[in-house]
């Protein structure tokens, strides 16, 4: 069993400190470099945080990125889902399907709890609580 969040994420919590700081807007080019991307990577990492409305995208020579939200009010799990997809809790561990009803598996409820206590951990936590340094 493997628990990993992916490059992407790391990347869009520096975004996010990077952002922060900035106090303002920043160009593509800055953010990239600050948060040791490529600027033809950067859109990948912003999309899903544009699409949120947490952050404003402008095109142009004097576009940029600027925050749209108080980051403070982005929990580690509203991250995770909005740029790795939404979390699965229908998938069984043990049968790679469906589980549940009459016919669950033996794992089925403590893999139950302990995915319902780690959601409601990272939905308490702020995302900007983590280091920048991911």
């Amino acid at each position: 069993m493997k628990f990993a969040i992916q490059k992407r994420t790391g990347l869009a919590v520096e975004a996010l400190h990077t952002l922060r700081d900035a106090r303002g807007s920043m160009q593509s080019s800055d953010l990239a470099a600050a948060i040791n991307t490529t600027q033809t990577y950067l859109p990948q990492i912003m999309s899903p945080l544009v699409k949120m409305g947490w952050v404003d995208s402008k095109r142009g020579p004097t576009g940029g990125y600027v925050l749209a939200t108080d980051p403070e009010t982005i929990s580690v799990l509203d991250l995770i889902e909005a740029v790795e997809g939404q979390t699965d809790t229908e998938t069984c561990v043990l049968r790679g399907g469906p589980c549940g009803g009459l016919d669950q598996c033996a794992l089925h409820q403590p893999w139950e709890a302990a995915r319902t206590a780690l959601l409601k951990e990272l939905a308490s936590v702020p995302v900007l609580t983590l280091t920048n340094d991911l």
